[in-house]
């Protein structure tokens, strides 16, 4: 397969990606097998954008995304340069997925196995007993019904008139918050938690999330949640290895200055060591910054700095990074909800305040797992806690020694005890280091947010409508955040630039489950 990619690059044209996060590096695999010429140029010394990893005295962490999901359109894209899923990356299922701990009170490990979540739900909430079952049944459809939206461009409005999903508007019920929504299987406010809180992996709340993304939590129970030995960087390692087998050039720590623009049109970019052209540009930088940095606001129309600082940005992330002497008997994944949740998510996206009272936060003890990630007897904690994006009301600088006791205190509520004696590495990361060290506009580590004004053909589009020549792929561009979303911008971006420049785009294969869906699992074997 290499060789025949090989003969037709000659022909079929040069494309530049800026970044080297996991939508540019599943993007430079596909438009290789296309037969293009792919040079990836990224700003930082390694692979992986947000999703990299953090290595120091002997400690391993993700940077970013700590959940792997629906592995069926990763192993997809494997297909096409030639290997799989499974003999890039080894994946763990987790059973228990995770451990929620409601502020309020009572736990939730949550499990794929359905009997046992029902039972648990019953104990906790028992007038919602029976409604686990119901939710699956109901998500099930509604992902079907979603497909096309996640696997399709959306230009302009006239894209959204077409029968096929007119017809289906009504089961989606895209105007419904998820909270709303789930009203309809849980009575009990926990228990909507449970299924809602993933509206935080787009960072949002699920009491504004449209119900749309109800389909994320049917995805952890119906497909799995795994972790990747190694991490999650682990993937964005793989995904460059089978990159650079197909001929792809990634140049590490390169920032691109700018994009070369001839009569309107981007031919390539100019870098701090040289100019490189080509017949189209893919950026996978953050959206926000990478348009204010690399291209003239005259040069835009619809994304002009006017327009950007009036759209809604999602939250951002207060992190821990901590090398531990010893282990601890706890879940892999641990999930603390604010007694007042409602009110915490209210502080951090409408008041843009520090919540100093309850703040949820999450726990990530990977080393239950993955003896690869701290040297023996020793454990990793990765530690986060949703805040506001930058915002004057918050100096980082100023608050983070607090904000950093604050969270190590709540995290014994979790059961992780006094943590502080044994800390060996540490590491933080706030707002003001996603904006300024990682160039993530406002420090909002989830981009735009996911409103239904930002959504479709209302968020950037994949062939970016301002500058003919560049297209976008990652959580900045539709279908929007998310590992598994991410890998489809980079099929839908792909499919586009190959029909622009007539090449024919790789074909994809894909297995379906005892429900006419794609099944993640088979297709790993």
């Amino acid at each position: 397969m290499v060789m025949e990619i090989a003969n037709r690059r000659s022909k079929n044209g040069s494309v530049i990606i800026v970044g080297a996060g996991p939508g540019g590096l599943a993007a430079s695999i596909l438009l290789a097998a296309a037969g293009m010429r792919v040079r990836i140029i990224e700003r930082l010394p390694m692979v992986g954008g947000r999703t990299s990893t953090i290595q120091a005295d002997g400690f391993r962490f993700d940077l970013g995304p700590t959940f792997f999901l629906y592995p069926r359109v990763l192993n997809e894209i494997m297909r096409v340069a030639g290997t799989t899923l499974s003999r890039e990356v080894d994946l763990v299922r987790l059973d228990p997925q995770y451990r929620l701990i409601f502020g309020a009170g009572g736990t939730l490990d949550c499990t794929p196995n359905a009997a046992e979540m029902e039972r648990q739900i019953a104990a906790l909430a028992p007038t919602d007993a029976g409604g686990f079952e119901r939710f699956l049944c109901e998500n099930r459809r509604k992902l079907e019904l979603m497909q096309p939206c996640l696997e399709n461009a959306f230009h302009s409005w006239r894209d959204l008139i077409n029968p096929g999903l007119l017809r289906f508007l009504p089961a989606l019920q895209p105007h419904r918050s998820i909270d709303a929504y789930l009203r309809r299987f849980f009575s009990d406010e926990r228990t909507r938690l449970a299924f809602s809180f993933q509206s935080k992996y787009l960072g949002m709340s699920p009491f504004r999330c449209p119900s749309l993304f109800s389909i994320l939590s049917f995805l952890e129970y119906e497909y799995g949640v795994f972790h990747p030995i190694g991490g999650c960087g682990a993937i964005t390692a793989a995904l460059a290895r089978v990159a650079q087998r197909l001929g792809v050039e990634i140049n590490l720590d390169e920032p691109v200055k700018e994009l070369l623009l001839e009569n309107k049109r981007a031919v390539g970019v100019r870098t701090q060591r040289r100019i490189y052209r080509a017949d189209a540009v893919v950026v996978n930088a953050d959206f926000a910054r990478a348009m204010s940095r690399l291209v003239p606001d005259t040069s835009r129309r619809r994304w002009t700095e006017k327009k950007l600082a009036g759209k809604k940005f999602s939250c951002s992330t207060f992190m821990l990074y901590l090398g531990i002497e010893g282990r601890y008997d706890r879940p892999h994944h641990n999930i603390y909800m604010s007694r007042n949740y409602e009110r915490n998510l209210d502080e951090i996206e409408n008041r843009h305040v520090l919540s100093r009272q309850d703040p949820s936060f999450y726990v990530q003890n990977a080393s239950v797992t993955d003896a690869t990630l701290a040297p023996s007897g020793m454990s990793t904690l990765y530690v986060l806690a949703p805040v506001t994006h930058q915002h004057p009301n918050v100096d980082w600088k100023k608050e983070k020694a607090g904000f950093r006791a604050l969270l190590l205190k709540q995290i014994e509520k979790a059961g992780f005890g006094n943590v502080e004696p044994r800390i060996r590495f540490e590491h933080m990361i706030t707002p003001l280091e996603w904006d300024k060290q990682y160039e993530i506009h406002l420090g909002a580590t989830f981009n735009l947010s996911h409103n239904l004004g930002q959504l479709l053909h209302l968020r950037p589009r994949n062939r970016f409508e301002d500058l003919p020549g560049v297209y976008l792929v990652g959580g900045g561009t539709h279908p929007g955040s998310g590992l598994p979303v991410i890998f489809e911008s980079a099929r839908i971006t792909s499919r586009l630039l190959c029909d622009d420049l007539g090449i024919e785009a790789p074909r994809m294969e894909e297995q379906v489950d005892s429900h006419g869906l794609p099944n993640p699992l088979e297709v790993l074997t």
